[in-house]
Order: structure tokens, then C-alpha cells, then sequence
């Protein structure tokens, strides 16, 4: 990302028709901008009155705000005009503020760049300025629940609190290596052992948390597959709660993959129907023979595998087939449908070579037990407490943290023999700790984080 830090300005609201619009402008020192543009503000307090082009002419009407630095969202001064939304209308006001902004270089705001100047300019860390894209893009209420905890400065402040830990353990063990002579057992005496315990005890809920956090961000991709007319379009909308998909007694009604997002506890789950699989030389047409293609790309893509089949018939040969090309790793529930035909009772059943699930599509029944392990394999748990919208890059930096101060323990079970080991991963311990905030961050990551953000934002 550029680092230019010459005044910018973006239309801050997203495109299309509105009855508001907002355009915003940030830099170091705006009093010539405004001058210019004929505005007598007083900060933070909002002044209706005309915009006008250079000669004079109205563009729109609308209110203009000034907020003075520091106390701005990007702690620079900050001009904000809310005029109609129209996209006419908020493009001229933006190429008026630009006109007028030349003498001080105003240029437009690449991505993300408002809220990037608010990091470099203490206003946020980097994962509270992670929450703002996420809050924005949150699907789930949950998702912006967990957003908004993580932009109020919950996580971050839990991550400060880690590092204060760690840090203080740090000094402990360096001042000893400092004063060898002292011959003091500073494991003992400093009750290293057990601070580094609570350590532990403390990262393990804090990745517990945001892994889940990381579910409610992502969510999950839960792909049907199996035989023709075993019922899979019926079980998406069973799950949906809605008749997405058309459902037909005759086998291949299905030709290409139907999506629907539909939440569990909260959890995002995006539900992919597939077209029925049989051999390629019994597809009656090309156009099912390209949709088999698809359903197996989208197999090779699944989180989790629901793999229908009839109750009522049992597995086939053609099931094992369909079951042999599954790629490995991949969690597969085996969906038993129609049990309202067959006689089954609604019931699970976990074996070695998968989670059997006996249920009825048709009236819904066992469809529970089907949502309570989807909830299961996403490692959801009721905890009670708050969950952190983290992203894969917080989970890693928590896991190699974690990984740091279990070898840290393990080198404090030697006694005083391994002091300057113990040092040494009680300081990777705290560079990744560091990372998730910003304390330490490569100028490449931050590129990367902020040109994901919406211009104007």
C-alpha cells in the first residue's frame, strides 16, 4: 500500500442510490481546503448549507462536518459532506473537493486507506482495524456481534493482557541470566512454573474462542452428494427452512449446483446441492453429464460431505464407487433419507468409517440431530463467553504462540539448566502475540490486510 500520508479523499458510501451520501476527506491540516470551498465550521458540529462548484453554482445541499485532530476516526482532520445519495451528484462533490484540494495534493483514497491512517495513527490496532472490514462483510448477527467485540477493543485488550504476562516472565528469566553468580533457584522462587501454566490455560480459551470466532467469519461449505432422486434438493430445503430447490420424483431434476446460506447457533453454512452422480456413459444428456463434472469439483472443495442415500434400498455398489472417490480428510456424514418410507426411526450413529445420520427430508424428522453434528464437526461450543471474529492469521499467530510456551514449559521442567532456551521462546512467544495487534508487523502484511477494505473506508 502507498504510504503516502498527502490529504485523500473517497465518496464513503456504497455505490448506488441513496437518500444519503457521504463524502470524506482526510489529512494532516484541511483549514485551506475549507476556506476554499467557503466553509466556517466549528469541529464536530454539523452546518447545513449549499455545496457549491468554483463559480458559485449549487451542486447539492446537505450538512458538512469538521473533525479536528486528533478526534477523528483516522486522527487527522477529517471533513465529511452529507448530501443526497445520488451517484451523479456525490461524484461532482468529490471532484469539487478534489478541485479544491490542489494546493494541498488531495488525491483519492486508495483502499482501505482511511482506516489504515487510523492504525498508523493510534487510533486503532491492527485487529480492531480488521474488525471494521469484518463488520462491514458480517453475514450472521452473531458475526456482528462477535465484530463489534472485536472493534470495541476486547480481543486486543486480552491480547495486551497475554503479553504483560509474558513480558514479566521474560524479565524474570533474563535478569537471572544477567546475575549468574547469585546461585538463587529462580524457577522456584519466581513461581515461573505456574505463571507459565495460567499462560497456557489463558491461550488455550483465548484459541478456543477465536477459532470459533473464525467459524462465525468463514463459515462452513457442506456439499450434498449422491445418486439421482436419493432426496438431496429435499434436504436442502429442509435445512434452508424454504423451497429452494425443485424437487421432482424424476431422478436428475437437479443439473447444477444450487448455493444457499443458512445459519446454525449462528454459524454460516453454505449448503451446495449437487447433480445426482451415476457413470458417466448413463447420463442422459451432456448438460447432466457437465453438471456430474461440477458436483465433483465442488466434492473436492467441501469442508464436510453429506452423502445421501436411501434408507429404504441400502448401499449399492454405485454407493461404494461415489464413496471411494471422496477425497480424504474430509468429515463425511452418511445421510440414510427417506426413513418415512422405510420404517426407520430418526437416529445417529457413529462408526468407524463415518457418522451414520437416519432421517426423512420429507417431514423433517432426525433433521435436528443432522444440524446438532454439523455443529459438532465446526467445533461450536456453547461456552457462554464471548466469541472474537478472528481470522486465519490470528489463529496461526495463537497456535504458534501456544506451540512456543509449551516448549517454554518444557524447558522450565529442567530446572535452571535451560534459562536462555526458556528466554528465547518466551520471546517468539511474544512476537507472535505482537503480530495479532500490529506491535510487530511487516509493511507487506499491512498492504495485504487494507487493499481488501472498500474505498472510502
Amino acid at each position: 500500500m502507498n504510504l503516502d500520508t498527502s490529504p485523500i479523499a473517497a465518496i464513503a458510501t456504497a455505490p448506488g442510490r441513496g437518500g444519503i451520501g457521504i463524502v470524506r476527506v482526510s489529512g494532516k491540516n484541511l483549514a485551506t481546503l475549507l476556506q476554499t470551498l467557503g466553509f466556517q465550521l466549528k469541529p464536530r458540529q454539523a452546518t447545513y448549507l449549499p455545496f457549491t462548484q468554483a463559480d458559485g453554482s449549487i451542486i447539492d445541499q446537505g450538512l458538512a462536518i469538521h473533525f479536528k485532530a486528533p478526534h477523528s476516526y483516522t486522527g487527522e482532520d477529517v471533513l465529511e459532506l452529507q448530501g443526497h445519495g445520488g451517484p451523479v451528484v456525490l461524484r461532482m462533490l468529490l471532484a469539487r473537493c478534489l478541485e479544491a484540494g490542489q494546493e494541498i495534493g488531495l488525491r483519492l483514497a486508495q483502499p482501505g486507506e482511511f482506516t489504515h491512517r487510523a492504525f498508523l495513527n493510534d487510533k486503532l490496532d491492527l485487529a480492531q482495524a480488521e474488525a471494521v472490514a469484518d463488520l462491514i462483510e458480517a453475514s450472521t448477527e452473531a458475526a456482528v456481534k462477535s465484530a463489534s467485540q472485536s472493534l470495541s477493543g476486547v480481543f486486543s485488550k486480552v491480547i495486551h493482557l497475554l503479553v504483560e504476562q509474558v513480558v514479566q516472565l521474560r524479565m524474570l528469566v533474563e535478569a537471572t541470566l544477567d546475575f549468574p553468580e547469585e546461585e538463587i533457584d529462580f524457577l522456584e522462587k519466581s513461581n515461573a512454573r505456574n505463571q507459565l501454566a495460567h499462560i497456557q490455560q489463558t491461550l488455550h480459551t483465548v484459541l478456543l474462542q477465536a477459532q470459533q470466532g473464525a467459524l462465525l467469519r468463514e463459515g462452513l461449505n457442506v456439499v450434498l452428494a449422491g445418486k439421482p432422486n436419493v432426496g438431496k434438493s429435499s434436504l436442502l430445503n429442509a435445512l434452508a427452512g424454504a423451497e429452494v430447490a425443485i424437487v421432482t420424483p424424476i431422478a436428475g431434476t437437479t443439473r447444477d449446483k444450487v448455493t444457499e446460506t443458512i445459519q446454525i447457533e449462528g454459524i454460516p453454512l453454505n449448503i451446495i446441492d449437487t447433480a445426482g452422480i451415476r457413470a458417466a456413459d448413463d447420463a442422459n444428456d451432456e448438460v447432466e453429464r457437465i453438471g456430474i463434472e461440477r458436483t465433483w469439483i465442488e466434492v473436492d472443495k467441501a469442508d464436510v460431505i453429506l452423502h445421501l442415500l436411501d434408507a429404504g434400498r441400502g448401499p449399492t455398489r454405485e454407493d461404494e464407487t461415489i464413496v471411494a472417490r471422496f477425497p480424504s480428510g474430509v468429515p463425511v456424514i452418511r445421510i440414510w433419507n427417506k426413513i418415512d418410507l422405510s420404517g426407520h426411526k430418526p437416529s445417529i450413529d457413529t462408526m468407524l468409517d463415518a457418522t451414520h445420520i437416519y432421517l426423512s427430508a420429507q417431514d423433517k424428522s432426525g433433521v435436528e440431530l443432522l444440524r446438532a453434528e454439523l455443529l459438532r464437526i465446526a467445533g461450536w461450543q456453547q461456552t457462554g463467553e464471548s466469541v472474537y471474529l478472528a481470522r486465519e492469521r490470528h489463529l496461526l499467530a495463537l497456535r504458534a504462540a501456544r506451540d512456543h510456551i509449551q516448549a517454554a514449559t518444557e524447558f522450565a521442567a529442567q530446572n535452571d539448566h535451560s534459562l536462555d532456551l526458556l528466554a528465547e521462546e518466551l520471546r517468539l512467544a511474544q512476537e507472535q502475540l505482537n503480530s495479532i495487534t500490529g506491535e510487530f508487523t511487516s509493511d507487506d502484511l499491512l498492504g495485504a490486510i487494507f487493499n481488501r477494505f472498500c474505498i472510502g473506508k
